[in-house]
């Protein structure tokens, strides 16, 4: 969990290579559905477009359907949901009928204005999933992934005005879900204005005692 730009996507990848589990983002997801043009798609955009959060009762749904695949069998990251108390009630259902219930929650922390160069710097493969950001990763060729080749883009809500609206909606929708996770104990803060190796190695050292 954390704010955009906090880094989610980045330790995810990490993680997922290390653990051989899949990555279940519920923003891929619907940025998937966008591409698709299907109904779910094109009403996720226009909230999406506004830097406002999915209604609960979409993301829910998809989310279910994505953990009953066969490869979420031995476990799974979840990046960016959930994102309301709504949600981590709703999930606490889901998971209690596979089988396997959230066993650590990894909230990242940054500050303002880290934030905002992240968020307006970042620019996404749309392939195979790449992050790169404009200062500090970019990647070798401008404008090319380094991995598959495939162009990168730049979100349409990646900008300050729509980082300011995820923000609020992240303080207010969110910290909720911290708390409800707080009380089960389950909560790991950490610092992610370091630098990505730094951040990764405290996620892993926690990681390593749970197993």
């Amino acid at each position: 969990m954390g704010a955009a730009g906090s880094g989610k996507g980045t330790m995810a990848a990490r993680i997922i290579a290390d653990y051989d589990i899949p990555h279940i983002s519920s923003g891929n997801m619907f940025r998937a559905a966008i591409n698709a043009q299907t109904e779910l798609g094109k009403i996720a955009q226009t909230y999406m477009d506004r830097g406002h959060l999915v209604p609960d009762e979409l993301t829910i749904a998809m989310v279910k359907e994505r953990l009953s695949q066969k490869d979420c069998q031995k476990g799974y990251l979840l990046d960016g949901f959930p994102r309301t108390l709504k949600q981590a009630e709703a999930f606490e259902d889901i998971a209690r009928e596979i089988g396997r219930p959230v066993e650590a929650v990894f909230n990242l922390t940054v500050h303002l204005e880290d934030l905002k160069q992240r968020v307006t710097g970042r620019r996404i493969c749309e392939t195979c999933g790449a992050i790169y950001n404009t200062v500090g990763s970019a990647p070798k060729v401008h404008g090319i992934c380094d991995r598959c080749g495939s162009p990168l883009v730049h979100r349409s809500d990646d900008t300050v005005e729509q980082l300011g609206n995820r923000l609020h909606e992240h303080m207010v929708l969110t910290q909720p879900v911290l708390d409800f996770y707080r009380e089960k104990a389950l909560v790991h803060n950490v610092d992610a204005s370091r630098k990505p190796e730094l951040v990764y190695s405290d996620i892993y050292s926690i990681l390593r005692l749970l197993r």
